[in-house]
């Protein structure tokens, strides 16, 4: 079992599928828009880095680097302290070419998320970026994912954001919280012990909490049966979504008031995670279509991202992540029926305790040596499991602001498992949102085609959600 600095399978898991495929970038992040600072002004490089130097020591992580580039052998690799560390490596500043539109910034956060960060130093990176049309600037972050999850993510962020325009003070340094649970249900013991032994103790602790919980245990027998069964042996359809891809991406939004999300949530039912998922499928279905592609009958299969990590558990880095398999009925023209499909799917698997059943399988990797551990992550991100990756990430309801500026959009970013050629992330704050895709460049040039699709499915879903609402 892990110590506590070093990586649980499921971190060492995205370094292995970066390894595997040099198409898969395991990096996570967001691009973070503000308006100028009073005066007109944005900020100084000096600073940014300034202000980041600071309040590092809150998350030690930061300054830390893996002992071993690459995963494999009989142990995972662990973080230890980066003794040549430098602020300026990894706060840097860029400018937009004129005129700073959004074409010119999303060219240049495709180039940015293009490039895979150095495993030979700490696993994160910031940009300020000025040149922005109206005096606008950004922070545009990059992460490995095997350092924190998407949810882990905003603790990092948070470095930088306050809910008040007036600048933050550092904080108190905290003692972290280590991440060493993947399975909520499994009790890891207090100290740490050697990955032989570890396993043996993940084991015998199944087994006891097995014995004890004899009801729980067989349903999450069940539902891991039924997730084999339906997602392992069912395989998904092939699709024109499931090409070998390389490593240069293209990224394109979509922006919509979360009042209208909620609206259509309000109207037909369900939750506005309904809403985001039926809205990418009508948009999947129009890529399907301009290319001349039969939707499949019985739908593209997304992965969906659910965060298990409790309050407590709020600041911690690592992942604690499981995920949904869900199809999406891209064949379906009427987008009333699509919406109801959607909705009836996603409430079947969370019943069926589908998100807990993957968490099992992809915790039974911690029981692997690592020497064999590679196989296992490259299945459990594999075509064959699933076409497409869509998460909603629900940010922060207030308006945030970083040195005096108010944050006015926020661009997110999905990494690509390998012959996976598009993911999609939407993400809310302060009561807008936007729902990044992030493509492969060559796989996707009609990347604008499902970005329209988004927006007419969209347009569908409010038109009936008032249809609805002036029913008698």
């Amino acid at each position: 079992m892990p110590g506590n600095d070093q990586l649980t399978a499921l971190d060492a898991a995205f370094l292995e599928l970066e390894q595997a495929d040099d198409g898969a970038l395991m990096h996570i992040g967001a691009a973070l828009v503000f308006d100028p600072l009073p005066g007109g002004a944005t900020p100084a490089i000096g600073e940014v880095r300034e202000h980041l130097e600071q309040r590092l020591d809150l998350l030690p992580r930061y300054r830390q680097k893996l002992d071993a580039p690459r995963t494999g052998g009989l142990a995972w690799p662990s973080w230890e302290r980066d003794q040549r560390f430098e602020i300026n490596a990894h706060v840097r500043h860029a400018t937009l070419p004129s005129p700073g539109d959004e074409p010119e910034f999303l060219d240049w956060i495709s180039d940015f998320y293009s490039h895979r960060l150095d495993r030979g130093r700490p696993l994160w990176e910031i940009v300020l970026v000025d040149g922005l049309a109206g005096g606008r600037w950004a922070l545009v972050s990059k992460t490995h994912h095997c350092l924190v999850d998407g949810v882990g993510s905003v603790d990092v962020v948070d470095l930088l954001l306050g809910a008040k325009p007036a600048p933050r003070e550092p904080s108190a340094p905290h003692v972290p919280v280590s991440n060493l649970a993947w399975l909520g249900w499994l009790q890891h013991p207090p100290e740490p012990v050697g990955q032989v032994a570890g396993a043996g103790i993940l084991a015998a602790r199944a087994g006891a909490h097995a014995l004890m919980h004899p009801r729980e245990a067989l349903e999450r027998s069940r539902a891991v049966i039924d997730l084999l069964v339906r997602d392992e042996l069912i395989a998904a359809p092939r699709s024109s979504l499931n090409v070998a891809i390389g490593a240069t991406r293209r990224i394109a939004t979509v922006h919509v008031e979360l009042e209208e999300l909620q609206r259509v949530r309000s109207a037909l039912g369900g939750k506005v995670n309904d809403v985001v998922l039926c809205a990418a499928t009508g948009g999947l279905r129009e890529l399907l279509l301009g290319r001349g592609e039969d939707p499949p009958r019985q739908g593209l299969r997304a992965m969906v991202p659910v965060n298990i990590r409790r309050e407590g558990d709020r600041g911690e880095l690592g992942n604690k992540v499981s995920s949904l398999f869900v199809e999406l009925p891209v064949a379906e023209a009427d987008p009333l029926r699509r919406y109801e499909l959607v909705r009836a799917t996603v409430e079947e698997r969370k019943a069926g305790g589908q998100a807990l059943a993957a968490g099992a399988v992809t915790g039974l990797g911690e029981l692997a040596p690592p020497v064999l551990h590679a196989g296992l992550a490259r299945a459990m991100s594999a075509k064959r499991l699933f076409n497409v990756t869509i998460t909603n990430i629900p940010g922060s309801p207030r308006r945030l602001y970083a040195f005096g500026a108010p944050m006015v959009e926020v661009v997110p970013i999905v990494p690509l498992a390998a012959e996976h050629a598009v993911a999609i992330a939407a993400v809310s704050h302060a009561g807008g949102v936007t729902f990044g895709l992030y493509a492969d460049r060559a796989a996707m040039p009609d990347l604008d085609v499902l970005r329209d699709g988004i927006v007419t499915s969209l347009l569908e879903l409010a038109t009936l959600a008032d249809a609805t609402a002036a029913a008698p």
